[in-house]
């Protein structure tokens, strides 16, 4: 008799970081911030990689979609997280909710198999490098590429499926900043244990495949580094792959204690921890790939030498 009484939530409001009203307009600033250099640095990457033909190899054409899949990322979220802090209280619909939750799942589980395609790329690369352009042509790139989009779009759909035929009663208040699951998962009235079952089972299943595949790649790189006689190509080997793994450790270690541990976590941690995947690591991926590389400094100096013989006609 007491569902009968329950009035079905239609919209939601998002209480952001309402816990702190004092701040509000410095955290405007610096999320504004955040998000202005991750778009400069990720559509510039893009941008870069199209128009210097020696950046046309599968690293950068797989580095590319990464910067693209960031780029969305961040502004599925960050602009919520700019409306929450202008205002103090965001109403989203319920079908708003959906699209976001929906959209920033796609980006998220691509990026998972992304990676993953990245790690053997650099496995074909180092163990394999007289068969490289053989193994890695246009077409397998390609394939590799919209492999990860399929498989992301399709756990999307499974995942939004899942959380959104959950019956959402009475209590229509996310203490979040964006319709993620956890904060949506308390929610929900009745018994959720069957959709949390699936919803965990395929996040353990993207993150722990994609983790398997990277660490059997870096396994047998590193086994054909240690075959390397010169101490010089050694180096080079590893060089060519610090950038990845910076991205892999920062991505699947917010992502497990986001997603793999138990319901119980607390709030303030989850928001910290969602601030940094979902805007600062974004931002950081295009520094972390390009401060240490000479092939993006060179090619970035190319191409601006272009513009400005350009400029100068």
């Amino acid at each position: 008799m007491a569902e009968n009484n329950l009035t079905t939530v239609t919209y939601f409001i998002l209480m952001g970081f309402t816990d702190y009203p004092r701040l509000e307009s410095l955290l405007f600033l610096v999320f504004l911030n955040f998000y202005l250099v991750t778009l400069l640095g990720n559509v510039g990457m893009i941008i870069l990689i199209q128009l210097d033909a020696q950046l046309h190899t599968p690293m950068y054409f797989f580095l590319s979609h990464l910067s693209l899949l960031d780029a969305c990322y961040t502004s599925v979220i960050t602009p919520q997280i700019l409306a929450t802090l202008a205002t103090g209280k965001t109403i989203i619909s319920y079908g708003q909710c959906a699209a976001q939750f929906f959209f920033f799942t796609i980006c998220a589980a691509t990026e998972c198999f992304l990676l993953g395609v990245m790690a053997y790329d650099r496995y074909v690369a180092v163990s394999i490098p007289l068969l490289y352009a053989v193994a890695m042509n246009p077409r397998i790139c390609w394939r590799l590429v919209v492999g990860a989009y399929v498989c992301g779009i399709s756990g999307a759909i499974l995942r939004t499926t899942c959380t959104f035929t959950l019956s959402f009663c009475d209590n229509n208040q996310i203490d979040f900043f964006f319709c993620d699951l956890p904060p949506l998962l308390k929610l929900a009235c009745g018994d959720t244990t069957d959709t949390e079952i699936i919803i965990v089972f395929f996040g353990n299943f993207v993150i722990s495949a994609n983790a398997l595949v990277i660490l059997i790649s870096y396994l047998l790189i590193i086994k054909a580094v240690l075959r390397m006689k010169s101490s010089g190509g050694r180096a080079k080997s590893f060089s060519t792959c610090a950038s990845h793994l910076t991205a892999v450790a920062l991505f699947f270690g917010t992502l497990s204690f986001m997603y793999l541990r138990s319901g119980s976590g607390k709030s303030q941690e989850d928001k910290v921890v969602s601030v940094f995947y979902t805007v600062v690591i974004p931002m950081l991926n295009p520094l972390i790939y390009s401060l240490r590389n000479k092939d993006v400094k060179a090619a970035f100096k190319r191409v601006t030498g272009r513009l400005r013989v350009f400029w100068n006609m």
